[in-house]
Parts: structure tokens; C-alpha cells; sequence
């Protein structure tokens, strides 16, 4: 099997690519690094795709590991011949590398090895063979003995036959024939066991083509009939499957209706079920393939949210019974002061929380609240409506409020990094200043947080976690080192995600800086504990360091490439001190007036790639392509529900993006559903070819269902 022949062909890249990345990921090189700072080895591979070119490269090393052990097995048997070893070379599928070698696998006893224990393999043999002149009966008859519990004719024949049902359900080639026809023309077809409202009543009496039915509709229908409320079968389709093992099995109409038997038998006992399960796993698989993809990007468009910087904020966790958690913090995230607010029932103190939030605000000089969306959310957001109005009518103070997303803020509160960040603070207060700070900045806050609590998916609970957990901290990784790190404010959680640095490194650099003061330049990385040249070589031009002397530290520019950056600059006449000064407003000038960054890249021995990149980073030193992005949308009154009429045009943020559509929050507390056949004119396949998180987009209300709180949106003819 030749690996680096099936990535090209896949990923539709050239062999040096492939071979040049598979080095690089086997030298121990992270994915982050690869992607950013060889791009002249990987024809410029972004890291999306390299993740994929790992996961590939892992199951094809995987499908040749397999092969080869499936080779020994059959070889100890002493039954590889030249045709079993061409059939497992020319298998694509781990799975066909199974039906290989499932006639050769060790059997527990089935009727079949029963059969063959009576010494009925010879009859079976006779019956496959077909070329028998006796009449079969006679033959049969050869086989009876009554302490093999064989006693007369019909049991020798129902023995063998069982014997050939095995073989034929042994056999890769029908096999492989019966999935794909099963999958091209099977219907899945879902009842209801139990007639009670659920949310799985569409499905109660439900037919659908298995090759067509889509990755949501698997999930929801797996997860109905694990809650017992559904059954669920594939209708194959059987009369073509039957003639078809007819074709390939009988020669002649002499006693061809005991053949008939064992096919049929091995069809339905045997194969059918078998199928049955492997197409389901495999749709299983894939759905869940689809759902883990949907979560990922809806988490890297979160984590991608501009950060709100320079400004004093007020994080409100609304509540009932407990009250409302409030927290206010600094510009820079420092907490400032907490408190509590009981401005929701059963309490109703609206005067009395009035008094303390207004204490709050205007003695910190409050800017933005920024407000969760959990439980009492509409409540709280009708308090905070009335009260700007208030402060802006009493003092002229101009205030807004913003909504964001508290998923997995008490799974932050409780979790160690909060105990080691607010150590005395009570546990409910810490959601407070994390909804806070997710505000501030959403990447360095929500990187404190397990990745499947952000709760940006669907189904995330009917997906492998394993699975799931290694490609949304794939997704936090890329995220953190396309963003940057300032080495001497990031957290330990932050720092763990940063190319090549573990927890335990992040804890060390983190130790190190505060026994030591800020880190002054990236070399003195090196004098952090087990931080080796290795580590370094992948972290260092991830980490920002503002306050360094070399202006370059402030960069993505990588420090194996300082030398080419100031060989770049001497072509130019300029030096470090113009990046430090940022005199670099006609770069791009002088870049063509000395022949072009291509005749520059050759001149200076640097591949164009790179230098592509160091331009960049030069001319906006400490840059973050987060603010590049739309902010989020600041308000300062609320709207109800009731107030939402039909042809309606009103902004709103994409909250969350699946397979079936896209939620959107109008302000009303209750997301909106722009359905993926309303977000264009022309035909998509998914909504995230137009839509993602973050996006603030203008709709039109299309219908408002007030008693289940439901509210249509479209996109068209605005």
C-alpha cells in the first residue's frame, strides 16, 4: 500500500508535500508550527487540512498495521494463498480487511461448527459443488448416526446446509456487493414503541433512504431509540440480493431448492443483521463526524469573537432563588468588586438592586454589562433595560448592555483554575467575572473551559467524546496560535494551549514570571524548567512579549528568522528601530521599488512563504485578527416577544449554527430559527457555506409562535 500515492490523490497535493509533511509530523513537530513556519516544505498547508493529513496518515498506518497482522494470522493457519494476500492488498477499508478474513477468524460455536463437529462438511462440500449424479437423499443417508443426534436424511442435509450458509456469509466479495446495494437502495424505517409526546413524534411512523438521510436525523433517531421510544430497521432490498446470490452460487435446477434454503437462511439469520449494523455504525459514524465538524467550527468562530478592549465591565449572572451574581472588572480583567442582587423573583427587590448596581457603576465608571443568557436571563434583561434608562436620565452617563453566552461558566466556577485564580471568592460569584471577561476577551477567558461545555453544537452528547474532546482542543490550539499569546499576562490555561507547551511547562513559565518579573525577550524562555530548544523552537513565535527591546518579539515572526527580517529591512534601508517605531506606512512601496517580494525572497536566501509572512507581521506589530471582526452589537433597551410582527427587519448574532439552520438572537431573549432554505435564494448545502458564529446579520420575522416561544426568520428579499 502506498500511503504517499493515496494522500496525493485525496488531498490533491503533490508528493514532495506529502512526504516533507509526513517527516515533519513524524520528527514530533506540532500541528500549529507546521502549518505557520514551513510552509515552504508543506506547498503552504493550512492547519485545517493538516489536521486531516494527520488523521488520514494515522488510519492508513492503522488500515497497513492491520493488514499485515490479518497476513500472519492466515499465514499460521496455512491457508494464505496468492489470491487472499492480492484481495487484503488491493482493500481500501479496514472493514474489508474484516470480511477478508472473517472465514479464517476463530469461531465460538455456531450451528455451523456444530455441523461441521458431526462430520457433515464433506456433504456440505458435495451439495456447494453441485456435481453429485446420485440423488442427494442417498447420499444424505451416508451421514446418519444416531450418537451425532443425526437420524435421518433431512438432519444430515439441514447440518450441511447450515455449514454453506456460513460459507456464503463468510464471503468478502457478497459481502461487499450486499452493503453497497443495502445502502444505495435500503430505506431506514422508524416506529414508535410507546405513543407519548416526545421529541421524537416525527419519527413515529418514518421512512427514509439510508444514502440520503442526513447527519442530524441519524442522531436524533439513534438517541429516540435508546430512550426506547423507537424502533428502527433498514429495508433492504432482499429480492435483489437473493437473485443475485443465486447467480453466483447455483449452477444447475437439479435439488437447487436446497441451495435456496441456505442462501435465504444466510441472508436473513446470518448477513441481513450484520449489515444491518455495519451501515448503521457507519452512518452513526459519519453523522457523528458531521456534528463533531459543526461543533468545531461553531467553537472557533466563538473563540474567534473580537475582544472588547479598554473597557470597565459589569458581568451579571442572572438567577431566581439565589439572587443575581454580579462582578465588575478593570480594563485589563482585574476583579474590582462583587455582589449580589436580588432583582428577580421570589425576592422582587428591584429598588433595592437598582441602588447597588447603580453604587457600582458609577464608582467604577462601568462602560458595558455584560449579561448571561441562562435562567432568568429576560428577567434580568427588563431590569437592566430600566435601569440605563435611569442612570442616563439621572446623570447623562451613556451605557449598554451586551448578551453572551454563559455556557460553561459554573463548570468554570467550580473547576481548580477558578480556586487558583479567586481563591476567597465564593464559588457563585466566580460566573459572574467569567461572564465578565468573556466579554473582555472570549478566547482567554473560554479557553479556562472544557471545550464540550461552550455548548456551540448539536447532539454533542450522542457523539464519541473521546473523538470530540480531541478535535475541539485541536480547535482551541489552532485558534490560540493564529491569535498569539503575551507571554507576560497569559494565564496557565491559555499558555497550555500554545504549540508545544504542556500543562505542566505552562505552570513553569507562569512560576518562573512570578518569581522573576516579566519575561524581557523570547530567549529567556529557555531558562524556564524543562522548557528544551525542542519546545522552544515550537512555542516562541506564538508568544508576544510588548514590552521586549527587539520589536520582533512582539511578532509572529519566528526567532530562527530574525536574521532574515533584518537582512529583509537592510534591502529596504530601514532597521528594527522603524518596525519598533512603526515607521512602516510605505513598506509595500518599498518592497516594489527593490524588485518585488519575490526577487527580495531570492536575494536575502529566505523562501517567499516566509517572507509573505514577516512583511505581514512587521507592519502591524502586537497584531490581533480578532479585530478585524465585527463587535457585538451593544444595546441599551429591551423588546419582548409580543412586541415581534411578521415582515419585521431587525439585526441580530448568529448564536449557533447546525446542521438544519442557524439561531439567532434578535434581542428577545428567545433565539430566533433561520432555517437553512430561508438564508439564500440560491441552494445551499449547509448553513455554514454563508453563516457562521459571530455574525451579525439583518433578518425579517417571518412568523412568531407565542405559546411555544418560537420565532421563524429569513434572510430573503430584504
Amino acid at each position: 500500500m502506498d500511503i504517499v500515492k493515496i494522500l496525493c490523490n485525496e488531498l490533491n497535493i503533490g508528493e514532495i508535500q506529502v512526504k516533507n509533511t509526513i517527516k515533519l509530523i513524524d520528527d514530533g513537530n506540532t500541528i500549529p508550527f507546521i502549518a505557520r513556519y514551513r510552509k515552504e516544505a508543506t506547498g503552504g498547508l493550512d492547519d485545517a487540512t493538516l489536521r486531516k493529513f494527520y488523521e488520514r496518515l494515522s488510519y492508513l498506518r492503522n488500515l497497513q498495521a492491520k493488514k499485515e497482522e490479518v497476513k500472519r494470522l492466515i499465514s499460521e493457519q496455512g491457508k494464505l494463498t496468492k489470491e487472499i494476500e492480492e484481495a487484503i492488498e488491493k482493500a481500501e477499508t479496514i472493514t474489508e480487511v474484516d470480511d477478508i478474513y472473517r472465514p479464517f477468524r476463530p469461531k465460538k460455536r455456531t450451528r455451523a461448527t456444530i455441523a461441521k463437529e458431526k462430520g457433515l462438511e464433506p456433504l456440505a462440500n458435495i451439495i456447494l459443488g453441485q456435481e453429485y449424479k446420485e440423488n442427494l437423499l442417498e447420499i444424505a443417508r451416508q451421514y446418519i448416526d444416531e450418537e451425532k443426534e443425526i437420524l435421518k436424511e433431512d438432519d444430515a442435509i439441514s447440518g450441511a446446509l447450515d455449514i454453506i450458509a456460513e460459507e456464503i456469509s463468510d464471503n468478502a466479495e457478497y459481502r461487499k456487493f450486499i452493503r453497497n446495494i443495502t445502502f444505495k437502495e435500503g430505506i431506514i424505517v422508524t416506529k414508535a414503541i410507546k405513543q407519548e409526546t416526545s421529541p421524537y413524534e416525527m419519527y413515529y411512523d418514518y421512512k427514509e433512504a439510508v444514502r440520503t438521510i442526513p447527519a442530524h436525523r441519524v442522531l436524533a433517531i439513534n438517541r429516540g431509540e435508546r430512550e426506547e421510544f423507537l424502533s428502527v430497521k433498514i429495508e433492504a432490498p432482499v429480492e435483489k440480493i437473493i437473485s443475485y446470490l443465486e447467480d453466483k452460487i447455483i449452477k444447475r435446477e437439479k435439488d437447487k431448492e436446497y441451495l435456496q434454503r441456505a442462501i435465504k437462511d444466510s441472508y436473513q439469520r446470518l448477513i441481513a443483521p450484520s449489515i444491518e449494523r455495519e451501515i448503521r455504525n457507519e452512518l452513526t459514524e459519519k453523522a457523528q463526524e458531521q456534528a463533531i465538524k459543526v461543533f468545531a467550527e461553531n467553537l472557533r468562530n466563538l473563540l474567534m469573537q473580537p475582544p472588547v478592549k479598554g473597557k470597565v465591565v459589569l458581568g451579571f449572572d442572572p438567577g431566581f432563588r439565589t439572587g443575581c451574581k454580579v462582578a465588575v472588572v478593570d480594563e485589563t480583567g482585574k476583579l474590582l468588586d462583587t455582589a449580589t442582587v436580588y432583582s428577580t423573583a421570589p425576592q422582587n427587590d428591584i429598588e433595592g438592586s437598582k441602588k447597588i448596581m447603580k453604587e457600582l457603576i458609577y464608582k467604577y465608571n462601568v462602560d458595558i454589562i455584560s449579561l448571561g443568557n441562562g435562567t432568568a436571563s429576560r428577567e434580568s434583561e427588563i431590569f437592566i433595560s430600566d435601569l440605563i434608562k435611569e442612570i442616563e436620565k439621572e446623570s447623562g452617563k451613556k451605557i449598554y448592555y451586551v448578551v453572551v453566552s454563559e455556557a460553561g461558566a459554573s463548570v468554570y466556577s467550580a473547576s481548580e483554575v477558578a480556586r487558583e485564580e479567586f481563591p476567597n471568592i465564593n464559588v457563585s460569584l466566580r460566573g459572574a467575572i467569567s461572564i465578565a471577561r468573556r466579554l473582555q476577551d472570549p478566547l482567554a477567558e473560554l479557553v479556562k473551559i472544557d471545550p464540550k461545555s461552550i455548548g456551540v453544537g448539536q447532539y454533542q452528547h450522542d457523539v464519541s467524546q473521546k473523538r470530540l474532546d480531541e478535535t475541539l482542543k485541536g480547535v482551541v490550539e489552532d485558534v490560540v496560535n493564529s491569535v498569539g499569546v503575551d507571554l507576560n499576562t497569559a494565564s496557565v490555561s491559555l499558555l497550555s494551549y500554545v504549540a508545544g507547551i504542556n500543562s505542566s511547562i505552562a505552570k513553569n513559565i507562569v512560576e518562573y514570571r512570578e518569581r522573576n518579573g516579566k519575561f524581557k525577550d523570547r530567549k529567556e524562555l529557555l531558562k524556564v524548567k524543562r522548557l528544551g530548544e525542542k519546545t522552544f523552537e515550537q512555542c516562541a513565535g506564538f508568544l508576544r512579549i510588548p514590552e521586549s527591546e527587539n520589536p520582533l518579539d512582539n511578532t509572529g515572526v519566528h526567532p530562527e528568522s530574525y536574521g532574515v527580517c533584518i537582512k529583509f529591512l537592510e534591502v529596504l534601508g530601514l532597521s528594527l528601530e522603524d518596525v519598533k517605531n512603526r515607521n512602516l506606512s510605505n513598506l509595500d512601496e518599498l518592497v516594489e521599488k527593490n524588485g518585488g517580494a519575490e526577487e527580495i525572497a531570492k536575494r536575502i536566501n529566505c523562501g517567499l512563504p516566509t517572507l509573505l509572512d514577516i512583511i505581514k507581521e512587521i507592519k502591524k506589530p502586537g497584531r490581533d485578527p480578532r479585530e478585524e471582526l465585527p463587535p457585538p452589537i451593544f444595546m441599551s433597551s429591551v423588546m419582548e416577544i409580543e412586541h415581534l410582527k411578521p415582515g419585521m427587519i431587525l439585526k441580530g448574532t448568529v448564536r449557533n449554527v447546525t446542521d438544519f439552520g442557524v439561531f439567532v438572537d434578535i434581542g428577545v431573549h428567545y433565539d430566533g430559527l433561520l432555517h437553512k432554505s430561508q438564508i439564500s435564494d440560491k441552494f445551499i448545502k449547509h448553513p455554514m457555506e454563508v453563516l457562521k458564529v459571530g455574525d451579525i446579520i439583518t433578518v425579517k420575522i417571518l412568523e412568531v409562535d407565542l405559546r411555544r416561544k418560537r420565532i421563524a426568520l429569513s434572510m430573503k428579499d430584504i
